[in-house]
């Protein structure tokens, strides 16, 4: 039975639950609302009541074996491996082993001992008729890695997957709108809500995830500079959607300041000025959970969908 409580951090709700597993231990997890405390007692206690029952305890992992089937290992190398990488990187690995490694080798029913190199070049084989070789690349990296931690906790006596040889990587070709392509794309976003997105990245060669993660504070009115420091990706973790912001860019050459010229700082200071018009108009019904944000809608829901 899981229960579950309100409680307050930083002046916003929290819902509190409490569970325990198989073994008698107990767990706690903590589950942002978004909601401020002020004036929302009654939607953070229904928020209580929503997430409690829809919430499912995580499915304990059984013990290891070598002579289990290898998609058995793979789904439980997953739970392990959770804690371990950033949620992003979960959800590629979870993404990639549930719809395509785990199903293949499920189907061919070979055990973690029993695997060997032929029966990982068989599978490359077999998916480079289907996608690219960057794609069965990211799928190498996934089963040596699988391997490598059979390998480490003695399940396996060696890593079969270095014996494997890896597809070529894809050489990468770039597409450039022309002058006249990006005319048509800005007549066509022209008045939509979708139309300062576009502008900044198009104008700063932004990616998408640094565009939905920009926030206000980083652009600097005073110094004239927009600076990309974080991002923000939706991937699926557990079947759901989630929406995950990253402080800090992928490398180094990401970290970067730009000027903000003079149309930029004109449409950045209207978006702010109207962000507090909505927080008055809305009141509670605003979204304080992406407060901050530059590109959200009236109820500051994050653009994150073309629609």
């Amino acid at each position: 039975m899981v229960s579950g409580h309100l409680q307050v951090k930083k002046g916003h709700y929290y819902v509190v639950l409490s569970y325990y597993d198989n073994r008698g231990k107990r767990h706690v997890k903590y589950v942002a609302t978004g909601l401020p405390e002020k004036g929302n007692k009654r939607k953070a206690e229904a928020e209580l009541a929503k997430i409690r029952s829809s919430f499912e305890p995580p499915q304990e992992v059984n013990e290891l074996a070598s002579d289990m089937p290898f998609a058995d290992y793979l789904l439980q190398w997953l739970d392990i491996v959770r804690v371990r990488v950033k949620s992003t990187t979960y959800g590629s690995y979870e993404s990639m082993v549930k719809q395509t490694i785990e199903p293949y080798f499920r189907s061919r029913n070979i055990t973690l001992r029993g695997l060997e190199a032929r029966h990982i070049q068989q599978f490359y084989s077999e998916k480079l008729r289907q996608v690219k070789a960057n794609s069965v690349i990211h799928y190498h990296a996934v089963i040596h890695q699988a391997l490598k931690y059979a390998m480490k906790t003695d399940l396996v006596t060696q890593n079969v997957a270095m014996k494997v040889d890896r597809p070529k990587k894809n050489d990468f070709q770039p597409v450039f709108l022309d002058a006249e392509e990006m005319q048509r794309l800005f007549e066509i976003v022209k008045g939509a809500r979708l139309e300062l997105p576009v502008l900044v990245a198009a104008f700063y060669g932004l990616r998408r995830g640094e565009v939905v993660g920009l926030k206000c504070d980083a652009i600097d009115f005073e110094r004239g500079t927009l600076t990309v420091k974080r991002t923000v990706t939706s991937i699926s973790v557990d079947g759901k959607t989630k929406i995950y912001e990253q402080e800090s860019a992928k490398t180094k050459s990401s970290l970067r300041t730009l000027p903000l010229v003079g149309t930029f700082r004109e449409y950045f200071s209207e978006v702010k000025a109207a962000q507090e018009v909505n927080k008055k108009v809305c009141g509670n019904c605003y979204n304080y959970k992406y407060d901050g944000y530059v590109f959200v809608d009236e109820m500051s829901e994050l653009m994150t969908r073309t629609t």
